[in-house]
Formats: C-alpha cells, sequence, structure tokens
C-alpha cells in the first residue's frame, strides 16, 4: 500500500459526533506515553498528523485523519479511502477519575456502538512484560467479537533479547484464555520496522469489503 494523503479531518466527543460518510475505520489505542501518535506518523509518512507530547493522556477526543490510499489486488490497481481513528490513552493515573471515567465510557461506545470500525490497533509497549490494563483490553475486545490487532511498540529501545522475552510473556499470557492468539505485529516509529506489516493488512482488509 502507498499513503498518497493523510489529513486531519474531525475531532469528536463520542462516537455519534463521529463522521456519517460510511468510510471504513481503523481505530488505534494503547495505553498512555505507548508512542502512538509517533507510529501514526510513522505510518502515514506525514510527520506532524497526530501530535506528540511528553506529556501522556494529551489525546482527549476521538480524532478523524481522513487517508487516500493506493495498492495492487489480486493484479488489479485499486485507490481507497479510510479513516484512521486516533483514540484516547487508556489508563493515565495523573488525570482526575472524572476524566478517566469520561474516556473509558467514550472508547466503550465506541467499540460497542460504531458500525464503521473496521479493525483496531491495539498497542503495547514491547519494552516492559505485560500489564493487566493492556491485558483487561485485550480481553474486552474478545469478549465483545472486536476484530483487532496487537502491535507492539518501541521495538527498538531494548535489547532484542528482553524485546522477545516481553512479546513471549504476552503469548504465555493470552494462552491462559484465548485457544487462538490474535495477529500481532512488531514495530518501531524510529526505523519504520512494521510499516510495510500493516499497511498490507489494512490494504487487504480494505480490499475484502469490496467483495
Amino acid at each position: 500500500m502507498t499513503i498518497r494523503s493523510a489529513t486531519f479531518t474531525l475531532s469528536s466527543p463520542n462516537y455519534r459526533k463521529c463522521p456519517t460518510d460510511g468510510r471504513p475505520e481503523y481505530a488505534f489505542i494503547g495505553r498512555s506515553n505507548v508512542g502512538k501518535s509517533s507510529l501514526i506518523n510513522m505510518l502515514t509518512g506525514v510527520r506532524g498528523l497526530a501530535k506528540t507530547s511528553g506529556r501522556p493522556g494529551k489525546t482527549q477526543l476521538i480524532n478523524h485523519f481522513l487517508v487516500v490510499s493506493e495498492s495492487e489486488q489480486s493484479g488489479q490497481k485499486t485507490t481507497d479511502e479510510w479513516y484512521l481513528v486516533d483514540l484516547p490513552g487508556y489508563g493515565y493515573a495523573r488525570t482526575s477519575k472524572s476524566t478517566r471515567d469520561s474516556f473509558s465510557q467514550m472508547i466503550r461506545d465506541y467499540f460497542l456502538h460504531r458500525e464503521q470500525l473496521t479493525n483496531t490497533y491495539l498497542l503495547v509497549d514491547s519494552r516492559i512484560p505485560p500489564q493487566r490494563i493492556d491485558l483487561d483490553f485485550i480481553n474486552f475486545l474478545g469478549t465483545e467479537g472486536v476484530p483487532f490487532t496487537i502491535v507492539f511498540t518501541k521495538t527498538d529501545k531494548e535489547k532484542q533479547r528482553e524485546v522477545m522475552g516481553n512479546i513471549k510473556q504476552m503469548k504465555q499470557e493470552l494462552s491462559k484464555t484465548w485457544e487462538e492468539l490474535p495477529p500481532m505485529v512488531l514495530t518501531s516509529s524510529l526505523t519504520g520496522y512494521g510499516r510495510d506489516s500493516l499497511l498490507d493488512q489494512i490494504a487487504t482488509i480494505t480490499y475484502s469489503l469490496k467483495k
């Protein structure tokens, strides 16, 4: 897949205020400070599209970015338009309880009621062992039947032995309750590693919607 353009469209306080044009949506979410904005900028190739910040929890609305892409499927070139959706991070303790509750309801409602949602990319920090908050969110998506892919971020920040060890632990934890593990992709916003894998998956899913 080749990204031709990616532009900010709309920020919404809840799923009811999101775009109504029916384009497929690919949502990105993760624990605060997981590197979501950097990954989005790397994926789209547009520096500064998603605002990065040293202050976790900056994203507080549902942000839609309209992406125009080209790919080759079954020997034919196709042009597609879809939304990349930047969702608020979860689990940041320094926000007020009322704000955290608001985020939680906003996120939950989006996943439960947003018909345009096509796939979710759940970002997990590869530098640390599995966190209960991530495992709980994974299980929430699984229980509700929300299709998703686990995206391990910051794989360039630690020794590969530690990164792979943390990923192995995540698989072991999930294997306790999951018969089949969800798809997983390793990424680095610094080197661009994993970009092609993510874009190819999005292209394949988008193409399948046309059949």
